[in-house]
């Protein structure tokens, strides 16, 4: 995993997310994966950019989200590309629902605990402040707050 300078070519989101980071720099993260030895090489090669860096990605997928997430440093922007996207937020315990369709966006503000859930195929572009992300199995009727497993997944 390393973070290039000035890619000139076409950037495919899906396998390549972009971090964007202080000094309003924007870089392709080459060789990523959703694997934690990965995950942990990115966390340290973003960590100067603290609370203010964020990572760019699109997903596509088909059905309920399998966990729960927050993202304490900051808000998540959820843009519905394809399809059709249910965004469900944790409000003090209660079910907080937001449909989206194509061109629509939610914003999951910092802290709280979200999943996403996909009907059919679906694709969603996110913009997230990854530092300090919790996750939590979907498993669970609703996250508690212990620490789950960090890093920047999304969404």
């Amino acid at each position: 995993m390393r973070l290039v300078n000035h890619e000139p070519n076409a950037i495919d989101l899906r396998t390549t997310p972009v971090h964007l980071g202080l000094g309003s720099r924007a870089k392709p993260v080459e060789g990523f994966a959703w694997d934690p030895e990965v995950l942990h090489a990115y966390s340290v090669a973003v960590a100067a950019d603290g609370a203010e860096g964020r990572m760019v990605t699109i997903f596509d997928g088909d059905g309920p989200g399998d966990h729960w997430e927050r993202h304490p440093a900051g808000d998540e922007l959820v843009v519905c590309l394809s399809g059709s996207v249910t965004v469900t937020r944790d409000a003090d315990g209660a079910p907080d629902r937001v449909v989206l369709g194509p061109g629509e966006a939610t914003v999951n503000p910092a802290g709280t605990w979200h999943a996403v859930d996909m009907t059919g195929p679906a694709s969603i572009l996110t913009i997230t402040a990854g530092l300090g992300t919790d996750h939590r199995p979907r498993s669970e009727a609703r996250p508690t707050e212990h620490t789950g497993t960090s890093g920047p997944r999304t969404p």
